[in-house]
């Protein structure tokens, strides 16, 4: 029987772990199984026109928050086209409250909750050769003589028996590898899946090595971690950091999601001696409340995360991404600018402002009332207001969110927001003022273009500095021009006309002696000027300091160019 497993990713750069392992899992059914990946951003009648013609015999769904609406969607349209193909579902979004899920999606045939491999495996056995009964088969809730029936829940399996489902990696071009060493989380935070899950479970580590070992042969962009806190165990952590540091091939780029605050003297030195851009780490703060941090069942040392990536920053190595939650328990608006605040002062490259999702099976679901959790009925569940935030201050927030996804997280106005956002009462104030400021200038908070951007905070910033207007004007020329050369200079730039005739004595001696530009070996001076860019600033310093924009070479973690301050000759 011909089965066809479907993922519906978020974007098109994802790939979908687990119908690669169910597939893999049941090598001795390959031909019979085929893999569909969709993402949510296609038309649903183009996604069901396909399914339709790959002519399936059983249909499986991957699902999660991002795609169950159009899972749903697609099941109820599916039934009725093909009314006799079986519909099983799996995955974190249906494996909690199945029953019930079942009872509310008549399309629905069957879901195989928590872990898939074995359970799926013995499916297709069921399937293909006749072979057993679904009541025997641990890990399902199904329907049977219009009855929904649950089995017993499946034992969670050795990680070690996972086939490596990237044996092939050019399938996988142009798209982010996922990749497994552990499964589980000792920790039990209440807004978390992974918490529930508590029997973590290791990748033996000569097996992790081998297989990372495939990606360094290929040469894979990046390779994304999915282990909840990756460093969990520090024996297996260092032995996979060490792994990637002396087998580095300068290409690969690892993500891990991480403790801080668990990182020791050693874990700390090998990360330090890390490529710079070999690594990048995702560490979730969420808050900096001690009430919310004990209500939410964390285990947490801020002074120790604080201390951990002030040390990575400093190194300069290393890409951080910082998460907080908004709307958890005991966490007022005011006590979130003090989180927001506290994470802003870290430094890191991106700071993530999420919303918590009251998410089914977790304890922050199982005890909203408690909390006065009120939050959308639909995916992705996030909060609308609790009993210490507001609606109107989760609106405060989401308005901030743009603001510091925009100017902050893109990493596009570092040296414009390092000057002037220390000028106000703090981080969360600027944000928020900018915000507000938004609002009034672009009422339906529309996107700008990268350049519009630019001039949309020059117009805040001269507002409320305007003695530092010039100043203003040179930081974001010194941004703009740090992520790329552009075609038409900007309007606020100050002109650099007198500079003509120096910037082409500049390159007529680099073409002829190569001091700044050896790496440009060949290539003659005119077209060393459209290649780099020249610029003088006379407002960010007391003296006048002229910078050398390299566009060759990058700095690997901030993607900004290299920039070399010169002198220019008098001519």
């Amino acid at each position: 029987m011909k089965v066809l497993l479907i993922a519906i990713n978020a974007k098109y750069i994802h790939s979908n772990l687990a119908v690669y392992d169910l597939k893999a899992y049941c090598q001795r059914y390959g031909e019979q199984i085929q893999l569909a990946e969709y993402t949510i951003n296609q038309h649903s009648d183009d996604i069901l026109m396909d399914i339709y013609r790959k002519s399936p015999q059983i249909l499986a769904f991957s699902c999660y928050i991002w795609n169950i609406g159009m899972v749903k969607e697609l099941g109820h349209d599916l039934k009725k086209i093909l009314p006799d193909v079986p519909i099983w579902l799996g995955g974190p979004e249906v494996s909690y409250e199945s029953e019930a899920f079942l009872q509310e999606q008549p399309w629905a045939d069957g879901i195989m909750a928590g872990e898939g491999e074995k359970t799926f495996l013995e499916l297709m056995e069921y399937y293909q050769e006749k072979k057993g009964r679904l009541s025997a088969i641990r890990g399902l809730i199904y329907r049977q003589n219009g009855q929904v029936c649950a089995n017993p829940p499946r034992s969670v399996m050795n990680l070690d028996e996972v086939p490596f489902v990237y044996d092939r990696p050019e399938r996988f071009e142009h798209k982010i590898m996922y990749y497994e060493s552990s499964r589980g989380c000792p920790f039990s935070c209440s807004y978390c899946l992974s918490s529930i899950d508590k029997k973590v479970r290791f990748r033996k580590l000569e097996l992790v090595k081998k297989e990372l070992q495939c990606f360094l042969d290929a040469k894979v962009p990046q390779v994304k971690f999915v282990d909840r806190t990756f460093n969990c165990s520090r024996d297996h952590a260092l032995g996979i950091w060490n792994y990637i540091r002396e087998h580095d091939n300068g290409i690969t780029n690892f993500h891990f999601e991480i403790g801080a605050d668990l990182l020791d003297e050693e874990e700390l030195q090998v990360l330090e001696q890390m490529r710079p851009g070999l690594v990048q780490l995702e560490i979730g703060v969420q808050t900096a409340n001690p009430d919310t941090i004990h209500a939410i069942f964390r285990k947490m040392d801020l002074k120790r995360i604080e201390q951990a990536v002030a040390r990575i920053h400093k190194n300069g190595n290393i890409h951080q991404h910082l998460d907080l939650i908004a709307g958890l328990p005991f966490e007022d608006i005011e006590s979130f600018q003090v989180s927001f605040n506290r994470v802003y002062a870290m430094k890191p490259h991106q700071l993530q402002l999420g919303f918590l999702k009251v998410l089914k099976g977790s304890y922050m679901y199982e005890h909203a009332g408690e909390y006065g959790l009120v939050y959308k009925e639909i995916e992705p569940y996030e909060v609308l207001c609790t009993r210490w935030m507001s609606y109107e201050d989760v609106v405060r927030l989401k308005a901030v969110e743009k603001m510091v996804e925009l100017y902050y997280n893109s990493m596009q106005f570092r040296y414009t927001l390092s000057w002037f956002v220390p000028k106000w009462e703090s981080a969360f104030s600027f944000f928020s003022a900018l915000a507000v400021w938004y609002e009034k200038k672009t009422p339906s908070m529309q996107s700008h273009s990268r350049l519009a951007a630019y001039q949309m905070l020059l117009q805040f910033l001269e507002e409320r500095h305007p003695q530092e207007q010039k100043r203003a004007r040179e930081l974001l020329t010194m941004d703009l021009y740090a992520r790329e050369k552009v075609k038409s200079r900007p309007q606020w730039a100050a002109a650099q006309d007198d500079y003509k005739e120096q910037f082409r004595s500049f390159y007529k001696k680099e073409e002829q002696n190569r001091r700044f530009l050896a790496h440009y070996e060949g290539i003659l001076a005119k077209q060393l000027a459209n290649m780099t860019h020249i610029e003088v600033f006379t407002q960010i310093s007391e003296e006048k300091k002229v910078l050398l924009y390299d566009y060759r070479r990058r700095n690997p973690v901030t993607k900004e160019a290299a920039m070399t301050e010169i002198v220019l000759e008098r001519v």
